[in-house]
Parts: C-alpha cells; sequence; structure tokens
C-alpha cells in the first residue's frame, strides 16, 4: 500500500494545476518539495522507479527489507543539530531516530580493530591509546581539529551557491578562498603533513568509502565533512529508511501536492529559454512555472534537456569536467533469527586487508584485478539498528556487505534485462557474493549456516534504479577538481530550472538535504537555512 501522498503515475490521473514540478524523489527532490509545500506551493514530485525515495528507499523480500543507501546518519540524535532541525521540518517531526551507541564504527584490519567513538573527546582518546606515541597523539588532536575548521569553512562556500549569479560573481571568489585552501588538497596531502605513520593516516582515513575515493584521489574537505558528520556518533531511522518518505509525502500532499512512481520524464520543456515544464516517456506534457531536478548534472544536462539549448549552452562540454563517482556491490543477506539471538550489533564494520594500510594501493591493486584482496568491505546490520524492526519481521535479521566494483567489469551486460543477463553474469555475482560472505563469516562466524537469503546488486542495478548511467552511488566524484567547478549550484543558463541534489553540496544524504534547503534558498532569495532553524527551535 502506498503512503499517503504517493501514487503511481499509471493508476493516477492529474487534475489542477501545479506550481512546481521537481523530477526525481531522492531526499533534495522531496526536500525541496516539502519546504514549497509549507509556503503553500502545489507541488508535483516525478520518480521513474516503482518507489519513492531514490537512496533512502527499500526494497522488500517476503521475510525481509533492506535499506539500499542509508547505513547511518550523523548529526542527527541531538535535537538541534542542523540536520536534525532540517528533518523535523520536513517530516513535522514524524521521523524518529535511533541513536546508534557509543561506538558507530568498527575499524579492521586483519586481528587489528580500532573503534571510532562519537564525540571529539571520546574519539581522540580512543586512538590515542591505540597510538600511544607523543607525535602520534598530537597528529591525532590536530586532525580533529582541522576536520572541524575544514567543515566550518565551508558555510560560506555553500551560502555562495545560493546567490544570484551577478551577485555571486562580485562576491564568489572571496565567499569561496578560506573552504578551497582545504578542498584543493588530496586527503593523503593533508593527512601526511600530521604525520608519516601510514598506519595511522590509514585508520583516521577509513571511512573514504562514505564518499568513495582512497585519500590520495579525495578533496580533504570532502573527507572532512564525512568525518565530522559522525563525530557526534549515527544514528538510524526507526522504521527503516522507507519512514522517509513516508513522513515527507504527507507535508508535500497537505498543500495539494504529491509523489508519482513509475513517472519517467523524457524531456524538460523550455520556451524561449524559460522551462515551463516536462514530457514524460509517455508523450504526455506537464506544465508549471518552476522546474526543479534533483537527478544529478549528468542526467539534467546531457539528456534532460533539449538538444537546442544543450548546444546552446554548451552543457555536455560542463558536464565533461566532472567523472561519476565510484560504483559499488551490495550483497543483502537475511538470517532467520533476530539480531539479539544472533548477537548482532549496531556497529559497522570498516574491513580491509590483514596489514595494509594503504588504501591507495590496495585500491589500485583491486582495480587491476578483480581477483585481488577487496580493498575495504563495509557490513552494516540494519535490523539490529531499528528498534522497529522486530515488529515488522520478528524472529528475522538481515545484514548489508557491500564493497567497490567498477562499471567497467559489467558493462558488457549493460543492454541485458534486469535478472534475465545471462549465466556468465549471474556467476560473477555469485564468485562475488561467496567472497563477502566469506569477510562477513570472518568477523561474525556464529552466522556461518544461518544464512536463509543472499542476493546481490551489481552497478547496473543502480544504474536501472536511480538512473546513473556508471551505476555511480554518489553523483559527480568528489575529487579537489570537483569543488573548484563554479557551475555546480542550484541556478542554471534556463530561466526557471533549478538544479538540487548531491552534485549541487556534498555526498550522502545529509549533503543532499543540504542541496534541497540550498535550492530553495536561491530560488526564493532568503536564507531557509536560518529560517528553517527558527521555525523549528520556536516550537520545541
Amino acid at each position: 500500500m502506498k503512503a499517503v501522498g504517493i501514487k503511481s503515475y499509471k493508476q493516477h490521473r492529474l487534475q489542477g494545476a501545479f506550481d512546481v514540478i521537481v523530477i526525481g524523489s531522492g531526499i533534495s527532490g522531496m526536500a525541496c518539495a516539502a519546504i514549497l509545500a509549507k509556503e503553500g506551493r502545489r507541488v508535483l514530485v516525478l520518480e521513474r522507479h516503482y518507489t519513492a525515495g531514490g537512496f533512502t528507499h527499500v526494497f522488500k523480500r517476503s521475510d525481509y527489507e533492506w535499506d539500499v543507501g542509508i547505513h547511518y546518519i550523523g548529526s542527527v540524535s541531538h535535537p538541534r543539530s542542523m540536520l536534525r532541525v532540517l528533518f523535523d521540518y520536513i517530516t513535522n517531526g514524524e521521523l524518529e531516530w535511533e541513536d546508534m551507541g557509543e561506538v558507530y564504527d568498527r575499524v579492521v584490519f586483519g586481528d587489528e580493530v580500532y573503534e571510532f567513538h562519537k564525540r571529539p573527546r571520546n574519539f581522540i582518546a580512543h586512538l590515542q591509546e591505540r597510538f600511544p606515541d607523543s607525535a602520534d597523539k598530537r597528529a591525532i588532536e590536530q586532525y580533529v581539529e582541522l576536520v572541524g575548521k575544514a567543515s566550518r569553512a565551508g558555510l560560506m562556500y555553500f551560502n555562495e551557491k545560493a546567490l544570484p549569479p551577478d551577485i555571486a560573481a562580485a562576491m564568489g571568489d572571496a565567499m569561496r578562498a578560506d573552504f578551497l585552501r582545504y578542498a584543493s588538497q588530496t586527503t593523503r596531502e593533508v593527512l601526511e603533513e600530521l604525520t608519516d605513520n601510514i598506519k595511522l593516516i590509514g585508520v583516521l582515513t577509513a571511512q573514504y568509502g562514505d564518499y568513495g575515493l582512497p585519500p590520495g584521489q579525495s578533496s580533504f574537505a570532502m573527507h572532512a565533512m564525512v568525518a565530522n558528520h559522525y563525530m557526534y556518533g549515527g544514528a538510524f531511522p526507526v522504521g527503516g529508511s522507507s519512514r522517509i518518505a513516508e513522513t515527507i509525502a504527507p507535508v508535500i500532499a497537505a498543500s495539494g501536492g504529491l509523489i508519482l512512481t513509475n513517472a519517467a520524464v523524457a524531456e524538460i520543456l523550455v520556451e524561449n529559454n524559460r522551462a515551463v515544464g516536462v514530457c514524460m516517456e509517455d508523450g504526455t506534457e506537464l506544465h508549471a512555472p518552476l522546474v526543479i531536478s534533483s537527478v544529478g548534472v549528468e542526467n539534467t544536462y546531457r539528456y534532460l534537456l533539449p538538444a537546442g539549448v544543450r548546444d546552446a549552452f554548451d552543457l555536455p562540454a560542463m558536464a565533461d569536467k566532472v567523472e561519476p563517482s565510484v560504483s559499488h556491490v551490495d550483497l543483502y543477506v537475511g538470517l532467520q533469527e533476530s539480531s539479539a539471538e544472533l548477537g548482532l550489533q549496531k556497529a559497522n564494520y570498516w574491513v580491509y586487508p590483514d596489514d595494509q594500510y594503504d588504501h591507495d594501493a590496495t585500491t589500485a591493486a583491486y582495480l587491476a584485478d578483480p581477483n585481488a584482496d577487496f580493498p575495504l568491505v563495509f557490513i552494516s546490520f540494519p535490523s539490529a539498528k531499528d528498534p522497529d524492526w522486530e515488529n515488522r519481521y520478528p524472529g528475522t535479521a538481515t545484514v548489508e556487505v557491500l564493497t567497490l566494483a567498477p562499471y567497467e567489469w559489467f558493462r558488457q551486460w549493460e543492454d541485458t534485462k534486469w535478472k534475465r543477463r545471462g549465466d556468465e553474469y549471474e556467476a560473477f555475482k555469485e564468485q562475488l557474493s561467496q567472497r563477502l560472505l566469506a569477510v562477513l563469516y570472518r568477523y561474525e562466524p556464529q552466522l556461518r549456516g544461518k544464512v536463509a537469503h543472499y542476493e546481490l546488486s551489481t552497478p547496473l542495478s543502480t544504474r536501472k534504479f536511480a538512473n546513473y548511467r556508471h551505476g555511480e552511488i554518489y553523483g559527480v566524484a568528489h575529487t579537489p577538481d570537483r569543488f573548484a567547478q563554479k557551475f555546480l549550484r542550484p541556478h542554471t543558463p534556463v530561466a526557471n530550472l533549478y538544479l538540487t541534489g548531491q552534485d549541487i553540496v556534498t555526498a550522502g544524504v545529509g549533503g543532499a538535504l543540504m542541496a534541497g534547503v540550498l535550492t530553495i534558498s536561491a530560488i526564493e532569495k532568503e536564507d531557509y537555512m536560518t529560517k528553517i532553524r527558527n521555525a523549528v527551535l520556536r516550537n520545541t
């Protein structure tokens, strides 16, 4: 049954005019829609997938469900944190969070385990116990301080993106300068200025899977924002991540809007260089005076705009300035015992090859040879994180096991149909599945013989359901060069067409949510971050 405010395009007859059309129902698109709905706008959200939510959606089998994109969210446990305030605003406070506890990540190199504790002082204290040398202890303190500074520097950088283009042209460079000092360096370059201990660098950069690039390729600013995001711990949505769309949709519906699934957009309609609506894949035209695209720069600039518009503004050349982020495989595991019976904990694992602390070297070896050690394996226990799980699926548990997997390994099957890609494809998936299960059993040996169901998603799954053409999960790659691109902003060369999403801010659900608020600030020419904070805090 669809939640309130979510219907199928194939089964619903649209009536009346809409003030805004949003393409894509990821968190950024839903946030834009909810905020505008609270301003009295009637908003239509169009989602090509059969379920709403983008990377916040779940998929289900008879006894299980899995969260395809949300494994934990930082900065929401405290009711006055900015991210929590934003979630409360767009859900009318209906979305609940379960804190993951003192330890949110376990970093594992063979038999060596390092715990990431919430709150900076605890994070520092634990790592200093493991790295007692005075130089290492000082480097850990400097690292945490630098992570905070880089994150705070982002405030002016991102605010600049919401300014009208003429004002941004005059003031932008000054507003961006401080942040770009951090963003223009790789994570490895910055860490090597603090310490020459490769083991310490390997531990401090262990969350690189949260943005997809090893330290030698990623922007330090991206790393800093992720590390800072979790510095006060992780949390999980009570009832699973599908609760995000389920709690946002009624807010949109309250002003007459709705989210339509199975609603694929073929083209954005442009008249006299002004967006006036969209043309659906079935040929139906839907009109609105404002269009927001939350499906990424690549899809919008290269495919959704008419050829004449693309050529007039050389939009494909803009898209060429950035590269797609990492793709992955994800093993979804179901067990016929509860998390408590199996002894599963809330904390994630970040697993690395034994005694191999150089993430760039292990990643390069793996990309050159699929049979090499996985450069990282991320293991999450969603059923253990969700206190409502037992109410929905009593006596069961789920695990997710992820690793990097370049799209090129799967390109030969990109023209085949889902679930009918052939024996060779299935054999490759099974090989990867068994290797990932072996990693899981090494660190949770009690699960051996208890697995009742498993299935592997590949970059082709991401391509099909999220419409990222290279199976990427974080939009554009978060390299130093990415943050130098001034065109990654809400404004487009087409009047009344705006962009939102993680390409506009940063990777992940938190970044995409912030992008939604930034886009509305650009549209309304008002600081909605402050407006929303004041509105929520007045009512608490």
